[in-house]
């Protein structure tokens, strides 16, 4: 014999602690301070009201219904599959429409991360509890029962809005088959149809701007590109053309381009000029020299800019530094593109506005900057040599005491050199 759980009748009635880490909370608070009720606090807008970044109640709705009929599929799998085939369908027949089965879907229905599936549960779990017990003989299909007919949330297929009206071109081919009607399948949108590329109409039955009928019939339509700039056509050669787009012009049945430069289309500012393009035209900037212009290039000014010279049929630079223009002393002139610079000659530099020579310091003496200390150790060192070569000269050339009297040298200016080998070498290389 087994038992199956059932909840008395007073805890359906007891409030149930809502899902959700902060309703679950809020509920936990209000039974601490022994309120008469939970307290509850709208955390988030009503179903109706949902923003275009969160998915539409009714795809929630649908995702719902799928997870749970995934978990009535994972349920009897996790339960039976192999043993005693008698004893599993007895027991298969208690555990079918079980609330402790119930409560195993209903657990795993909805993602942790998934706000909106909870939400809808916590609205919906009563009405899923009903259809489990008492609905599911008559209403076997739950997302038509819980999502259309109860919660209201959903329409059939081919239909959209409260009223669940049938999309343009009617509920069994929404918008012809060539596009999407918005809300379909929803209790919202507005029902207009967004065609596919080169479709067009109130219900995507006509062919769209650019576009002709290639093939139709009373239930199909094939819509091919006209020629480039063709906005209307009847076939696709050139000489189809029946309208056509900005910037051409129809001419026996064929579109050609607008030079919008020679006509007032065009609208380019002063120190630009106008470049034509297929079906349209471009404003670029005049060069340098000129002040306004007729085309790309020195030879196309107008006029020419201050700096500038007209010279044959171009504005050539002007070489201001042929005129006395800087009569500071010492300066001396640069030309530059349309214009000049004032600098000072080489050997001096500006200071204060006025161009002074630069002063070059002298170089101090090899032994100037030595402090008494290395004087000291530079008259050890010199009657160190002395002393050693008198040592030398009295071996009468011994090779012995050449190679001390060597070796002392060395090493003393070695020692020396060491620390004042920047000095050293900077007098040696001044000179000094």
């Amino acid at each position: 014999m087994s038992c199956v759980y059932r909840s008395p009748a007073w805890e359906k009635m007891a409030p149930r602690a809502p899902r959700g880490l902060a309703p679950a909370l809020l509920w936990g608070l209000s039974l601490f301070l022994g309120l008469p009720g939970p307290v509850w606090v709208q955390l988030s807008p009503p179903l109706k009201s949902s923003s275009p970044t969160e998915p539409h109640p009714c795809h929630t709705c649908r995702g719902l219904v799928d997870s749970f009929n995934k978990g009535l599929e994972r349920t009897i799998r996790d339960n039976f599959g192999g043993g005693n085939t008698a004893w599993e369908e007895e027991k298969l027949s208690k555990y079918k429409d079980s609330e402790t089965r119930l409560v195993e879907v209903l657990e795993g229905v909805c993602s942790k991360s998934d706000f909106e599936c909870h939400r809808l549960l916590e609205l919906s779990e009563e009405l899923v509890e009903s259809w489990w017990f008492h609905k599911q003989q008559e209403a076997p299909d739950l997302f038509q029962w819980l999502c259309s007919d109860s919660l209201k949330l959903c329409c059939p297929s081919g239909t959209f809005g409260p009223s669940c009206l049938p999309c343009p071109g009617g509920a069994e081919r929404p918008c012809g088959g060539y596009g999407q009607c918005e809300g379909e399948g929803t209790r919202g949108g507005s029902g207009h149809c967004d065609c596919q590329a080169g479709y067009g109409g109130e219900a995507c039955g006509q062919c769209g701007l650019g576009y002709f009928e290639a093939q139709r019939n009373a239930s199909h339509l094939v819509c091919s590109a006209c020629f480039g700039p063709c906005a209307r056509c009847s076939g696709p050669e050139e000489s189809n053309c029946l309208q056509c787009k900005k910037g051409w012009a129809l001419h026996h049945l064929k579109c050609v381009d607008i030079d919008e430069c020679g006509t007032e289309r065009a609208s380019c500012g002063a120190h630009q000029f106008c470049v034509n393009t297929e079906g349209s035209y471009e404003c670029r900037d005049c060069a340098k020299a000129c002040l306004g212009c007729m085309g790309a290039g020195p030879g196309r000014c107008k006029k020419c800019s201050p700096g500038y010279q007209q010279v044959g049929s171009k504005c050539l630079d002007v070489d201001e530094c042929e005129m006395a223009v800087c009569p500071g002393e010492n300066e001396q002139c640069e030309n530059t593109e349309g214009s000049y610079r004032c600098v000072c000659a080489e050997g001096y530099k500006q200071i204060e506005g006025i161009c002074v020579k630069e002063q070059i310091p002298e170089s101090a003496g090899f032994f100037s900057e030595m402090t008494e200390d290395e004087l000291v150790v530079l008259q050890q060192m010199f009657f160190g040599v002395i002393i050693c070569a008198l040592a030398t000269l009295a071996a009468k050339g011994d090779l012995v005491f050449t190679a001390i009297f060597i070796g002392a040298v060395a090493a003393m200016t070695g020692y020396w050199l060491s620390e004042r080998s920047d000095r050293v070498l900077e007098g040696f290389i001044k000179g000094r």
